[in-house]
Order: structure tokens, then sequence, then C-alpha cells
């Protein structure tokens, strides 16, 4: 073995640096694309939004900023001017020092969490700080829901060490701190199952025959209840079909997951990349601008570096305009993408989901061209706000079936007519996957009996025996 030089010649594709910028901003959500700008605002200088609203004017120069917030500085009212304070507010509301459970940047109050309701709940109660503690404990332990997912002896176990020895905590106590939290509110809370979550509702309601016969129904047979076997409900109850309609009926009014209205409400709000609308007969597609920024480089540090005087920005000068031309870019492709789709779509923008046609990647890719990879990473979690709501761009793409007529049908529009026939049948005799089936076969579209059965699955439509009613 020996070292030897050898000269080869080769092809190899490498991205560009601007070229890899492009495919990462292309592939980003509209939430993720906003703040990674905000990201590039605050690191360029050079960068500034053309709306005005980051970075004042374009023709500003670096002290005019300073120049326009002193003079707005004076504009405002100073603290003693007799406007209504944040402290005022405060005291306006009897909160007092504790602004815990407010946000004075939202200006509205804080939602409580179940865990802070029910441990407001106990801190009312007239208890020794060591009662108080394990019903704190209690509470700590319980899910969202509001359900008690560790047995008492697990607690017990857990708790029993160096920490709480001193205070000579027996089972007992751990039981009897579960029945005060199962007296707060929400109703049901505290409950290790569905049937004693259920149990603790029933026992605030009127007495009634009903619930009564509500009660033993989800003490002993909540099991048949979600199977719907009602014939053998009415024979273990002892009851008849009226009886049965009306605490089932009861039930119904019950919340089986006690806690989930303590939950975080928070909203995830979706802004669309595109918006699609009908003009003049025909399906129109515009960029939103909200979702799509423009950015600009500021025009004195433009001229200063044309003058020579600022050589050290010139990187952030290229890499300004490198961003600037891969967000411009990302929202030509992005519409072109979208429109090919709502091409591809007329008939479901104008019939609903049962006209859905069949499409793939490789089409909208063909068509625009494009790679496979490109028309993914325009698809992922991008919006486009219709008429018939906002939808991802993804859900207009989906398999194809094979009709007797030579034909192809979506699977979404296969998916529309199942959900279509299950509404309109008669739930005394709902229908079965095999009479789906036979449904869809009269109509052109034929599967097999496992497809329905996974269609109906992902429409989360229980199977026949649960959809059966009095």
């Amino acid at each position: 073995m020996k070292a030897s030089l050898q000269l080869r010649m080769s092809q190899q594709l490498n991205l560009t640096p601007q070229l890899a910028q492009s495919i990462r901003l292309l592939q980003l959500s509209t939430l993720e694309f906003q703040q990674e700008l905000e990201t590039f605002l605050a690191d360029n200088p050079l960068l500034e939004r053309m709306d005005g609203q980051e970075s004042g004017d374009a023709g500003d120069e670096p002290g005019q900023a300073e120049a326009n917030e002193r003079e707005r500085e004076r504009e405002e009212p100073p603290a003693d001017s007799g406007e209504l304070r944040w402290d005022e507010v405060r005291g306006n509301r009897g909160q007092g020092d504790d602004d815990e459970d407010y946000d004075p940047a939202l200006n509205v109050p804080k939602r409580l969490t179940l865990h802070e309701h029910l441990q407001e709940q106990a801190r009312m109660l007239n208890l020794s700080a060591r009662d108080r503690g394990l019903l704190l404990l209690l509470i700590d332990a319980l899910d969202d829901d509001g359900f008690l997912t560790a047995s008492l002896e697990e607690l017990h176990a857990q708790f029993a060490g160096d920490e709480l020895a001193e205070f000579e905590i027996e089972l007992d106590d751990w039981q009897v701190a579960l029945r005060y939290v199962q007296q707060f509110d929400p109703a049901g809370v505290g409950a290790r199952n569905l049937a004693e979550s259920l149990h603790l509702q029933l026992q605030l309601q009127p007495d009634t025959a009903a619930r009564v016969l509500a009660d033993r129904l989800v003490q002993d047979s909540l099991d048949l209840l979600a199977a719907r076997d009602y014939t053998k409900l009415k024979r273990q109850l002892h009851c008849n079909e009226a009886e049965l309609r009306d605490a089932i009926a009861l039930i119904g009014t019950l919340n089986p997951r006690p806690g989930s209205q303590w939950g975080n409400t928070d909203s995830n709000y979706i802004i669309p990349d595109v918006v699609v609308s009908k003009q003049r007969g025909q399906w129109v597609v515009r960029l939103n601008g909200a979702a799509q920024p423009r950015l600009r480089v500021n025009e004195y540090y433009a001229r200063v570096l044309q003058g020579g005087d600022g050589q050290s920005m010139a990187t952030q000068l290229q890499e300004a305009r490198w961003l600037i031309k891969s967000i411009e870019q990302r929202g030509i492709t992005i519409l072109r993408v979208a429109e090919a789709i709502v091409a591809r779509q007329k008939a479901f923008f104008e019939l609903g989901e049962v006209a859905m046609r069949p499409l793939v990647l490789r089409d909208i890719a063909t068509e625009l061209d494009l790679h496979e990879s490109t028309v993914s990473r325009v698809t992922t979690q991008k919006f486009m706000l219709t008429p018939k709501g906002v939808l991802e761009f993804k859900y207009f793409f989906g398999s194809h079936v094979d009709t007797d007529a030579g034909g192809e049908c979506s699977a979404t529009a296969i998916k529309a007519l199942i959900r279509q026939m299950i509404q309109n049948e008669n739930k005394q005799k709902p229908l079965s996957d095999s009479a789906l089936v036979d449904e869809l076969a009269r109509q052109g579209v034929v599967v097999a009996r496992r497809t329905v059965a996974k269609y109906r699955e992902v429409l989360q439509i229980p199977p026949v025996n649960q959809r059966k009613c009095l």
C-alpha cells in the first residue's frame, strides 16, 4: 500500500446559500414564517417593513425614529392627568395586591385552570393546615379532565416518606380528602372512572324514577349502554322501553369529562396563505397580504453603502436582498400551486365534497414543472380561505378509486357519500358496512367492504350496532 494522487472529474449538485434559504422558507408554516421574519428584522438593520409599522418611514435616518418617539411621549397624558390607570382598574375590580389572575398586557382576566379552581375551593374550607395540605396534594393528582387516575393506595405509598412522616397520614385520611374533592364544583370531579363521575353528577339531579334508573345503569351496565344493547339493558334493569329512553336521555345531559370546561381554551388562529373567491363566474386566487409581509432595504443605509462609508455592512445588504427575493419567490410558488389546485377542483367549490376529483402531488408537479418535493413543501401547513371554510392545501389531494363506468372517484368524495348515507339512514335500522357497499355500487362506485370500514373509522363514525337508537 502506498499514497497516490489521482485526478478525477465528477458532477454534483450543491445548494447555494440563497437556494437553501428559499427552500427553508418555503416549507415553513405562516406562523413559523412570520416568526422567522421577525428574527431577520431584529438581526439585520438594513431590513424594514414596507408598511412602516416596525421601522418608520422609508427615508427616516437613524435619529428620526428617536425624535418621533419623543414627540409621541409629549403627546401622551401624564400619569396624574386623571386618566384611568392600571392600578385603579385593579382597585375597582377588588383584586387588591393579588394580580396573578389578571394579565395587564391583554387587559382581560386570565381563565383559571381546573386545579386552580379546585384549590380556591379547598382554601375556603375550615380545615387544619395538615388536612388542607393533604387536600391540595390530592387535587394536584387529578388529570385535566378531573379524574383521579392513581389509586389512593398508590398516593399514600408515594407520600409516605420522610416529608410527610411527621403528620402521621393514614389511608383513611386520603379517603376523607377524596370525599371533599368529590363535593367540589364541577360536579363529577375527583372520580376514579367514568361510572363514578356520572354517579356523582346524578346525585345532584332531582329524585325521579329516571334518575334512579340512570344511576343503576351507569354503575352496573355502562358497557351495555356503550354497545347500545338495549334488549339486554331492559332485561337486566327490569324496565320498559320508555323508562330506558328517559334514563338514557338524562345520562346524555351529563358531562363525561367534568374538567374539560376548565381546560386551556386559548384559540390557535390560522392565517390563510391565499384567498379563493368567485368573481364574474370565475374562481380567483390571490395571496393574503397578512400572511405575505413585504420587506425592503432601508434607503438611508443603502445610500451609505453606495457612498463607500459602510463596507462592514455589505454582507448584511446582500443577505437582505437575498431574503427579499426568497420571500417573493415563496409567494409566487404558493400562488401558482393554489391556482393549479383550484383549477383542478372547480367542481368541489361548486358542489362540495361529493364532487372532489382525485389528485396527487405528481399531477401538480407535472403541470407546473416543479419537483414533487417542492409541491409537498408548499402544500404542508399552508391554508386557503374559501367559501367552504379554511382548508389546508393537502385537503384537496387524495387517492382515486376506479368506478364501474371506467372513471375515477376521489377518496374524499367516497367519504362524503358515506357520511351522507349514514346521516340519512333509519336510526332504528342503521346501514351496515355491507349495505353501504351495495348503496355505493348502485351509484357507480365499486369498493370493498374493508375500504368502507376504513373510511368510516377515519370519519369517526361508530359501527352499526353502536348507531342504533331506541
